[in-house]
């Protein structure tokens, strides 16, 4: 009987306050969706460092085997050429560390620079083999500005065909990301307060509809939570279709934009489903929250229980 009851309640009261839960689905829906691309831009960050190496990293890649470069005219580096390269950046005091890339590695990054939209990989790819792939070493300098003479003491060493310094190259691309990023949460947190103002509105709007028969329930002495399980399911129910909706935004994302970018900007991997999946969960939890606790909270102010 008393779910019943309960049942009752959120339906009379979605159809009291449609157009308030309407704008609190809408709320929510624009702010989860904003919080889930900013998550997105994160991840992609993290994506584009973990690929091109930190601005604090400095790439060194040796002569492969279709090397045309006028440093390469012997071929493929020699192990003694890598050993030397080796000396040189384990003696120098602008280094903190360094890590060896192999072919495996190179070729892995290289396929996934080079498909299609689809996933699949270009014809340039297909003709591409994991031996043709150039070793090399990734070097953490300690401290930005030394990128520079780094550089300049291992560049025109034997078996060596470039050394590519990221921080010059795509500090501008970093930083893009990051304010697109922060601009995208920034607008998400002033749309989050803005629904939580929505939902002390719906509350109180909603308890001062229904005060003469809260009064009665008072009375004939129901709990407090038998009282405020209503107002709290009412506001759930919007959380989780704005929260659904969100989520829906999230996987159009990865299904028509990013394979777009993925098939026209090839400098770099693109976030993947698992990416996409850890920020609708935090979607989902954050909704939760944004229903639950304030709507506690605004039900004991406005209905003194």
């Amino acid at each position: 009987m008393q779910l019943r009851y309960v049942a009752s309640e959120l339906g009379n009261g979605l159809k009291r306050n449609v157009s308030m839960t309407i704008a609190v689905i809408l709320t929510i829906w624009i702010s989860l969706t904003l919080v889930a691309v900013g998550l997105l831009m994160r991840a992609q960050v993290n994506t584009i460092e973990t690929h091109m190496g930190g601005l604090l990293e400095v790439q060194v890649a040796f002569c492969a085997k279709q090397s045309t470069s006028a440093q390469c005219v012997s071929g493929q580096a020699s192990r003694e050429q890598e050993a030397a390269v080796r000396k040189v950046i384990d003696k120098s005091s602008y280094v903190e560390s360094y890590r060896y890339r192999t072919r495996e590695e190179a070729y892995a990054t290289f396929k996934a620079t080079h498909t299609d939209e689809d996933g699949n990989l270009d014809p340039v790819a297909k003709t591409v083999q994991e031996s043709d792939m150039p070793t090399g070493y990734w070097v953490t300098v300690k401290d930005p500005d030394d990128t520079g003479a780094l550089v300049s003491s291992v560049a025109n060493l034997p078996g060596v065909e470039a050394v590519f310094n990221p921080r010059r190259e795509f500090a501008p691309v970093y930083r893009t990301l990051n304010v697109l990023k922060w601009a995208a949460l920034g607008g998400a947190a002033l749309l989050v307060l803005a629904a939580v103002l929505q939902v002390s509105n719906t509350i109180r709007l909603a308890a001062m509809a229904r005060r003469r028969e809260i009064g009665i329930m008072r009375l004939v002495g129901a709990s407090s939570i038998y009282i405020q399980l209503p107002f709290v399911l009412e506001i759930v129910f919007a959380a989780l279709v704005g929260a659904a909706l969100a989520c829906g935004s999230v996987l159009a994302i990865m299904t028509w934009a990013v394979p777009w970018l993925r098939g026209h900007v090839r400098l770099w991997p693109w976030v993947e489903m698992p990416d996409a999946l850890a920020a609708m969960v935090v979607v989902v939890g954050i909704a939760l929250t944004l229903a639950i606790i304030p709507t506690l909270l605004m039900t004991r102010k406005y209905l003194k229980v």
